[in-house]
């Protein structure tokens, strides 16, 4: 009989940009994945176009590297609060974490998170400081605030017990000591030099990979035992459909086998599974059959779903069910019904739409459907503004025509009857010359500082804010200090209603008919309006093309033309100069809307609208309501 293979399963968390895909890189880089002359862009497992544009991790992904005669299965995972469902799964299928750290930032909200669920599942973690070149780097200062925070959140004697490494992930480099990594010469931290499996300068991340080997002990031989398999991660092939994915606790698992699911209502099913794929370096590979420890996806079972585990028929035993966090916002997403409708998506019926919503649930296990009154509209909640806006980005892009409603918090009830509302912890870092700034606007939004601290000419906050205060405000956080902060912020938990929060305080400008906006109708406006459209832009009656300076809305014509006459005036329009037109990214357009108005998705614009179209009915609706 063949020796049985040794596997160590590891995840790397961290906040988001902290260099987890980068260190992702480098296992692979050193581990002979790549041919030498085999060109290999950055983050290689970001492999998803929104990802790749974003630079942030939004799906967890797997592969594999040999570290001698041990397979080492890695897990990429999201750092971003709004994608923590997918963290949460993944640490069921570990065996250690490397958390990173920046060693200029220290611990952040979403490190705090990562570790918590990783400490909970009784992970002994491996700590690395990443990025101890930066010209700002406090590393001694960052690992006692580790040290802080792994108490913080009730670490026993093991866990507090970590080994703790430093690196520098974008070229390959981890040591033992900071010192054995000085005077290296990166060049400028914009300008990467080429990496290489050799690393630096004689330097890479073996020091890692043997803390790994030495730190955590191969997985246990269960081969003989009933099958146990609970799918952690689910995936979609357009050619054999659905496929599940985790680690086989016990047992062994092959291709063609009859087995049991274990249903998440208790019921027990019988079902056969098609094919065995494990990882080899960034491939999925088909096998006959995998051993418990490994990391495998599988096929032919159409219904599988996270949670679910995968038994042993003559001896099935479930294992509990995966608890996810639940939504804490909604919006509702609604067909597409203005005057441009339907002129250029693949898909714009309510059914496009639901079938679509249905596959995404089969993946997205953080996302939750509802029906609604109306037969086009279905309401979606999700972790947050980013979660919910990547789906409409993605179904963009698809082709999808659609319309979405202003984000809106999701409220519980104590079982006192009491309204708890979500409540997120920010911390910020701002120049001190715009503090004041932000605590005015942290306080109106119903914010309680819970610290403040000095660095280096830097502000640093922390606070407690109602999701609701924090709707809108990453555009005016951008704007009031000049682009220079930083604002990161996760879910902390449910808390006592906290009151009104006011909001947007500008009213709209409207268009007033359907055409095609002119020069000389926008230099008019613009003199009251802070325009969203360039002249050429096709509107129609009831769509917004800009911000009143005043807090009323607006009816505007943008498509007003200059009376002809037989006189050459200075103001035709090739010698009138437009201030340029606002743009909006989607997240910004979601934080922007009110609750009178929709943001119009098509795949080649967005677009923001009144709900009303037309002047007479909002002024109808507006009598009902006061």
């Amino acid at each position: 009989m063949a020796e049985r293979q040794k596997i160590i399963n590891i995840a790397v968390i961290a906040h988001v940009d902290a260099g987890k895909s980068t260190l992702v890189d480098a296992f692979l880089n050193q581990s002979g994945v790549f041919r030498d002359n085999e060109e290999v862009v950055d983050c290689v497992m970001d492999s998803d176009d929104i990802e790749r544009e974003r630079g942030i991790t939004i799906y967890s992904k797997n592969c594999s590297v040999m570290h001698g005669d041990v397979k080492i299965n890695i897990v990429d995972t999201p750092g971003h609060a709004d994608f923590s469902s997918e963290v949460e799964r993944i640490m069921k299928t570990v065996d250690t974490v490397i958390l990173l750290v920046d060693s200029s930032e220290g611990p952040m909200p979403q490190t705090r998170f990562v570790l918590k669920k990783s400490l909970e599942q009784g992970i002994n973690p491996i700590l690395l400081i990443n990025k101890i070149d930066k010209k700002d780097a406090r590393i001694e200062e960052v690992v006692d605030e580790v040290y802080e925070l792994f108490m913080d959140l009730e670490a026993n004697d093991e866990q507090l017990d970590f080994p703790i490494l430093y690196g520098i992930a974008r070229q390959g480099i981890v040591v033992y000591d900071p010192k054995d990594a000085e005077g290296i010469d990166i060049g400028p931290e914009d300008k990467k030099t080429k990496k290489s499996a050799k690393g630096m300068n004689g330097l890479d991340i073996t020091p890692l990979f043997d803390t790994i080997i030495n730190h955590v002990q191969p997985y246990p031989d269960r081969t003989e035992e009933p099958l146990q398999l609970q799918i952690s991660t689910l995936g979609y092939d357009d050619y054999i459909g659905r496929l599940g994915i985790g680690r086989i606790t016990k047992g062994t698992l092959k291709a063609a086998q009859n087995v049991v699911v274990a249903k998440g209502d208790g019921q027990l099913v019988q079902r056969k599974i098609n094919q065995v794929f494990i990882y080899r370096g960034l491939k999925r590979i088909a096998v006959d059959e995998a051993q418990a420890g490994d990391i495998v996806v599988v096929s032919g079972i159409a219904d599988i779903s996270i949670g679910e585990t995968i038994c042993d028929e003559t001896d099935p035993q479930p294992m509990e069910m995966i608890h996810i966090e639940e939504p804490t916002l909604s919006m509702n997403f609604m067909v597409n019904k203005s005057p441009f409708a339907g002129k250029v998506g693949k898909f714009v019926t309510s059914r496009h739409i639901k079938e679509r919503l249905n596959r995404e649930l089969e993946v997205n296990v953080g996302l939750m459907v509802e029906e609604t009154d109306s037969t086009d509209s279905f309401k979606v909640s999700g972790r947050g503004e980013l979660h919910l806006s990547i789906l409409i980005e993605n179904m963009r892009r698809e082709g999808y025509e659609l319309a979405v409603s202003k984000p809106e918090v999701i409220m519980h009830r104590d079982e006192r009857g009491k309204v708890l509302e979500p409540i997120e912890e920010v911390v910020i870092s701002v120049p001190d010359e715009y503090s004041g700034s932000v605590i005015s606007k942290l306080n109106l939004r119903k914010g309680i500082m819970k610290e403040m601290a000095a660095e280096n000419g830097f502000t640093r906050l922390e606070y407690l804010v109602p999701t609701r205060g924090l709707l809108g405000y990453r555009t005016e956080f951008i704007n009031d200090t000049r682009g220079e902060g930083t604002m990161v912020r996760r879910f902390d938990s449910f808390d006592e209603y906290k009151g009104e929060i006011p909001h947007r305080t500008n009213g709209v400008a409207i268009a007033q008919e359907e055409g095609v906006a002119t020069p000389y109708a926008l230099f008019n406006i613009s003199e009251r309006v802070q325009m969203f459209i360039e002249p050429g832009t096709k509107v129609y009656e009831g769509m917004i093309v800009g911000m009143n300076s005043r807090g009323d809305d607006m009816v505007v014509n943008p498509c007003k033309a200059k009376k002809a006459t037989n006189m050459r005036a200075a103001g035709s329009d090739e010698n009138i100069k437009l201030a340029p037109a606002r743009t909006f990214t989607l997240e910004e357009t979601l934080e922007f809307i009110a609750d009178d108005e929709l943001v119009e998705i098509v795949p080649d614009d967005i677009r923001l609208r009144k709900k009303l179209l037309k002047e007479l009915d909002r002024r109808r609706s507006g009598r009902r309501i006061d």
